[in-house]
């Protein structure tokens, strides 16, 4: 079995990045977190319980974007059956949507009769189904019927597949995750809604079932599954007993760590006064175990908090023992003792107490004996749909154009805070030749948070042209010899290059699909945006720079991603004359026309393509100077557009001819 990805992007969490900008956004998430724990104190009987319960369970729905209004036909078929000693699996196939199908594995006992049953959501293990093929069949042997299915961009759900490479365009489970993910938030929905409606549906196929037993159903999972085992759970009244494993966390914790996929991270969701508690708050006063292992980045510790005030909520009903925290051996999955656990918990509740959670062993078998379809893939077996193009063609649907004024307006909130009234800085070293000023500055952008730049004067007197170069790379490395920045101030003109926070330390534009997932998502939770935030870092180096005495005309110029975020600041800043982009995205709505993009996490605004695409961004800027070279795809391919203010460049073409087109009046 291959490893989830998590762990690995886990272990590699903060390397090179931007520290500061984490210990900033985690004293804004505990502020929150504080509010809400005072706001669940004065909660005291049952009727307010339930009232936030409501409060709670509509706001949740309201961030990932509502479910489905209607529930098509399942199409249910079964293509294949396997018997082992004592319970029987069949490979199923189901729609979830129209023309979206699911691929799963059934479980039930060999002999006739009506049991519970168990929804097992998968993990963010590569292979899918496979990974949960113990416990499944323990629970088999144990009198349930096990459901457990495949999530997209796992097991035969590969989003992006192509038949000659036989695997996906891009990426294992977790990257197809964060690939759909972007697109969803970008049309104001997280993708979460389709793993939930997938469960869901997975529930109502269970409902078909003659060896079912419908008032009887309980949930399971673990990491990723765990996510989903929670989130059916909290949302479907039909789940009566809940045991996810290796997820339940406070972002206490998390917020500092790594918080997880598109479909764990909403947009809003510690600003909404919420926390990982509120699926047990929703839930209660049903059965929920919470398990977690020793050595997990799900970490005990933040497992604690939330099992302490799920026995405060379940007192408030009278039933604390209806919650339960065990703690296994080992690091991220299900040890012997947490899968022991969960069989205990699903026999005494759904059971009545009868039966033995200890484990058997059972006939493991590889992956391609589960598979539901005839070449493992859905894409090349049945007549479905990607889910890209289910985002894309919902999103189209829901679409009304917004105005310049609206955008203006719509802009100023995503910088999230006011200017500064000081333009002040802090200069952290110096040095100067002949004819150059090089000062590395530092000032702050919003209380607690500074900004690094790099100040080049000419030391000629009299006043001159500024350029602000939007960079994001090392400041270390900024203006070095031979860099466009450093001709551009032995030029003649002052050049002011700022890396704006939440930077790594590495190239922000490397080879990885999902961009800087990390530092946008832990934006998006405390209720702000980074591209916004980025944008207001740009304002505050333009106000150092037209403050100064020197400075008779502001420019500025930003290359790739950052260009969208030069774009929003201009649009707020009507003293920048001239604005400079290179290779940066001409479209955010181009990102929804295929199942493979790169670094669109850097350019998320939600619900941002509901009313409005960059063209509309640009057209702020006017009647000022626009210049926008090799404009792009999302596959950092330069697209072919007519008219201004797009222009190609020449093979090799330097960047001063463009600087010099840019300071000119």
């Amino acid at each position: 079995m291959r490893v989830a990805l998590v762990p690995l992007l886990a272990a590699a969490f903060l390397h090179g990045q931007d520290t500061p900008y984490f210990n900033w956004v985690e004293a804004r998430a505990k502020s929150l977190l504080g509010e809400r724990r005072k706001a669940l104190a004065a909660i005291t009987t049952v009727a307010a319980a339930e009232q936030r319960q409501r409060q709670v369970r509509e706001r949740v729905l309201e961030l990932i974007g509502g479910l489905p209004n209607e529930r098509p036909p399942l199409n249910p078929r079964i293509s294949g059956r396997r018997e082992f000693n004592g319970y029987t699996v069949e490979n199923v196939i189901f729609d979830s949507l129209p023309n979206y199908p699911v691929t799963g594995n059934l479980y039930r006992p060999t002999a006739p009769g009506k049991y519970p049953a168990v929804l097992y959501a998968v993990g963010h293990w590569d292979q899918g189904k496979p990974s949960s093929q113990r416990i499944s069949a323990n629970l088999a042997l144990k009198g349930f019927v096990v459901l457990t299915y495949d999530p997209p961009g796992q097991g035969e759900r590969l989003q992006g597949f192509d038949p000659h490479l036989k695997r996906a365009l891009a990426g294992g489970s977790t990257a197809q995750h964060f690939l759909n993910g972007a697109q969803s938030i970008l049309s104001g929905e997280t993708v979460a809604r389709y793993f939930i409606w997938d469960g869901m549906r997975a529930l109502d196929y269970l409902e078909t079932r003659p060896e079912v037993d419908a008032t009887r159903i309980g949930a399971t999972g673990c990491s990723g599954g765990g996510t989903q085992s929670t989130y059916i759970s909290a949302l479907d009244p039909r789940v009566k007993v809940a045991a996810p494993a290796c997820y339940i966390n406070s972002f206490e914790k998390l917020i500092n760590g790594p918080t997880g996929d598109s479909e764990q991270s909403f947009p809003g969701f510690l600003s909404s006064g919420l926390d990982q508690g509120d699926y047990l708050g929703i839930f209660a006063p049903k059965p929920w175990l919470i398990a977690s292992t020793e050595g997990d980045f799900f970490t005990p510790a933040g497992a604690r908090i939330v099992y302490e005030e799920a026995r405060e909520w379940y007192r408030i009903w009278g039933v604390p023992e209806r919650v339960k925290w065990v703690v296994g051996p080992g690091g991220h999955g299900t040890p012997l003792l947490v899968r022991e656990a969960i069989y205990e918990w699903m026999i005494r509740w759904l059971k009545d107490g009868k039966g033995d959670a200890r484990e058997h062993d059972v006939q493991l078998v590889p992956d391609f004996d589960l598979l539901a379809t005839s070449t493992g893939q859905v894409a090349t077996s049945v007549d479905g749909v990607d889910l890209y193009r289910i985002i894309e063609e919902r999103a189209a649907k829901r679409r009304t154009p917004g105005t310049a004024a609206q955008l203006a307006t719509r802009i100023r909130e995503l910088t999230g805070a006011p200017r500064r009234a000081s333009q002040d800085y802090r200069t952290v070293e110096e040095s100067r030749d002949e004819t150059l000023l090089r000062q590395r500055i530092e000032f702050e952008t919003e209380p607690g948070l500074n900004v690094s730049a790099i100040l080049l004067t000419p030391l000629a007197s009299g006043r001159k042209t500024a350029v602000l170069i939007v960079d994001p790379r090392n400041i270390a490395t900024l203006a070095a010899p031979g860099d466009t920045p450093l001709a551009a101030a032995r030029a003649g003109h002052i050049v002011l290059l700022l890396r704006p926070r939440a930077i790594a330390g590495a190239p922000a534009h490397t080879d990885a699909f999902s961009g800087d997932w990390i530092s946008n998502t832990r934006a998006w939770l405390i209720g702000r945006n980074l591209p916004g935030m980025r944008a207001l870092d740009i304002l505050h180096g333009a106000d150092i720079l037209l403050a100064r005495p020197d400075v008779a005309r502001l420019t500025a110029h930003a290359s790739h991603t950052a260009g969208i975020w030069l774009l929003l600041a201009a649009a707020l800043e009507p003293r920048i004359a001239a604005v400079w982009v290179d290779r940066t995205p001409h479209s955010l709505r181009e990102a929804f026309t295929g199942p493979v993009h790169r670094d669109l996490h850097d350019a998320v605004i939600p619900g941002f393509t509901q009313q409005w695409d960059l063209a509309g961004l640009a057209a702020l800027l006017a009647p000022r100077k626009l210049i926008w070279t090799d404009p792009t795809g999302w596959l950092r391919d330069t697209v072919r557009l007519q008219g201004p203010p797009y222009r190609y460049r020449y093979f090799e073409q330097p960047d001063m001819e463009l600087i010099g087109d840019l300071v000119r009046p």
